[in-house]
């Protein structure tokens, strides 16, 4: 069977072997999947590729699916984040890092906790349809006009990069994001995790609406299978 399938949330070049045998055991439990995984080169074709009617498997954003996507896609699981500081189930939190200040642990409530002084600071932003470097903090701050002096940086790893650089002042970078950055990422070392954002759903698991309820059913089976916590799939 053609299709398409992707991962492209926490494919870093470091760790793209480890996404690869992720995808693989997927596959090997469902295997009318595509053999490979596709990899956007860039922001609209990962939109694009969202959108496909052929996408039998992929990735997202609670914020691109608030903005629209939802129309497209059906959400077949969550993944957990209990691997990571700042994971809890399938909620996740966004870490705030700066260049200094006091460090923060991870709340043991749910909400956020946020360094002082923000609402004067420049913050790097990922995307602005990002709810782990944008919205959450637009929510959490309570100040919808964060868009107007943010860096718009493209992704995680180009906003660690733009603190650490002096280019913005702070960043919301999603939990496993900077697990990913404090292994891979040089920038990330001289950093402090000054604050979190509060727990939120992290980012689901989806398929296209084309996509036959059978073959739907029988992914958010083998997702449940590695780990994650499926869905309900809805007969249209």
């Amino acid at each position: 069977m053609s299709g398409l399938a992707t991962l492209p949330m926490y494919d870093w070049p470091e760790v793209r072997g480890q996404v690869d045998d992720s995808y693989a055991q997927l596959r090997a439990r469902v295997p009318q999947l595509p053999v490979a995984l596709s990899r956007p080169e860039s922001t609209q074709d990962l939109q694009a590729l969202w959108r496909d009617k052929a996408l039998m498997f992929g990735q997202t954003c609670w914020g691109p699916m608030q903005a629209g996507l939802a129309a497209h896609v059906h959400v077949l699981a969550q993944p957990l984040y209990d691997d990571v500081s700042g994971g809890r189930g399938v909620r996740y939190r966004s870490v705030i890092i700066m260049r200094r200040g006091r460090a923060r642990a991870v709340p043991r409530h749910d909400d956020a906790e946020l360094p002082d002084g923000l609402a004067d600071a420049r913050p790097a932003v990922n995307a602005l349809d990002s709810m782990s470097g944008f919205i959450a903090l637009t929510q959490d701050m309570g100040m919808p006009d964060l868009e107007s002096r943010a860096l718009i940086t493209g992704s995680h790893r180009a906003s660690v990069r733009a603190v650490a650089e002096g280019s913005a002042d702070f960043a919301a970078i999603d939990c496993r994001s900077w697990a990913l950055a404090q292994a891979y990422e040089p920038a990330a070392r001289g950093l402090t995790v000054a604050g979190w954002t509060a727990l939120r759903p992290g980012l689901p698991f989806i398929t296209a609406r084309a996509t036959p309820l059978v073959l739907r059913r029988a992914l958010a089976r083998a997702l449940a299978q590695l780990g994650a916590q499926p869905l309900p799939q809805k007969t249209a």
